[in-house]
């Protein structure tokens, strides 16, 4: 929770990096998807708008305040924040700073704005304001976007939890994956696209989990694996089957011993929350079939989890990674908080 609530120079300064990011993009409204003629003479233009007002319910995290406010604006959307109690002082001063720079270039302050009241009460409304709201976002644990799925009359874009797997094939280069699960693991524990699980193929489990376990070590994450995987390395203590399915956002993770490449992805497939997965292979053909498979949102190949973010695929501040498969799926930047909209040229027709 404190990590989630920091605001230190350094994250500050990546704050501000991000607004500029999303400065610098293409307007993503009224930009012509289709253009084509009927045989009647009807012109057809498919172009993009705004979706309208955006509602954000979010916890812990200060920054959402700065990146859906900035991602808002420059896809001429207004936005309605509702952070939770931990950050109420950190929201408010971001969203005033934000509000004073909007009417400081003769932008109405409120298209941003920022709910005061952190109870319960205050998001339930939120959920049903159908007449005020065109769209709501939930960012945050399981509890709070379950709530807002479940609740919801207003429509929802789904944020989901990670619980975010690595695959270690047979051809795998160790060294190189043990450097990325380290990575994926423990350069940021509290973040949805940390790795949280590991899936080693039985045909390299003994070479493999000790090397990724002393890893592991130097950061002091606790192993907890199933039976092959705690008879291959001395580190690893036994898992339970919740923890297969568990977002630890700690210095935990858990080990799943597959003897193919089809275990591993109906493993992955089953335990996941969709969100990000990786393999580590040296195998052309398991690539592809795991990029195939796999039915996450963003599917790697030799790489971390930790890129899962719109800014590190370029997008700029993103409002959430939609784990969800209609409107938007994966890191959500400016496309993916636009609608479309038909305008017809006519020059007399009728049916």
């Amino acid at each position: 929770l404190l990590d989630r609530l920091m605001l230190n120079e350094e994250r500050i300064k990546g704050i501000a990096d991000g607004v500029r990011q999303v400065e610098l993009l293409d307007d993503p409204c009224g930009k012509i998807i289709s253009d084509y003629k009927k045989d009647n003479g009807l012109e057809i233009k498919k172009i993009t708008v705004p979706i309208g007002v955006i509602g954000i319910i979010f916890e812990a995290r200060p920054n959402v305040t700065v990146d859906a406010a900035a991602l808002c604006l420059k896809s001429s959307n207004s936005v309605l924040l509702r952070g939770g109690k931990e950050a109420i002082n950190s929201n408010t001063a971001l969203s005033e700073i934000m509000r004073d720079a909007v009417e400081s270039v003769g932008f109405p302050r409120d298209v941003i704005q920022l709910v005061h009241d952190v109870s319960r009460q205050s998001a339930n409304d939120m959920m049903n304001m159908n007449e005020y709201l065109d769209c709501l976002i939930p960012r945050g644990g399981k509890g709070l976007i379950k709530a807002v799925v479940n609740n919801s009359t207003v429509p929802v874009i789904e944020t989901g939890s990670g619980n975010c797997h690595i695959f270690v094939d047979e051809s795998a280069d160790i060294n190189m994956a043990a450097e990325i699960i380290f990575n994926a693991k423990t350069q940021r524990i509290s973040v949805c696209n940390a790795c949280e699980s590991l899936v080693i193929h039985s045909k390299i489990i003994d070479k493999a989990l000790p090397v990724i376990a002393k890893k592991l070590k130097e950061k002091n994450v606790e192993i907890r694996g199933d039976e092959r995987a705690c008879a291959a390395c001395s580190l690893v203590s036994p898992a339970t089957e919740e923890d297969f399915y568990t977002e630890y956002l700690d210095y935990i993770i858990s080990v799943k011993t597959v003897d193919s490449l089809d275990e591993a992805i109906e493993h992955i497939n089953r335990c996941s929350t969709g969100h990000s997965e990786a393999i580590i292979t040296n195998n052309d053909e398991n690539a592809d079939k795991f990029l195939k498979c796999i039915d996450s949102s963003s599917v790697y190949v030799n790489a971390s989890t930790r890129f899962t973010d719109g800014g590190e695929f370029g997008l700029g501040a993103e409002i959430g990674i939609s784990t969800q498969k209609l409107h938007a799926r994966g890191p959500m930047g400016l496309e993916q908080l636009t609608s479309t909209k038909y305008l017809i040229y006519g020059n007399g027709q009728v049916r």
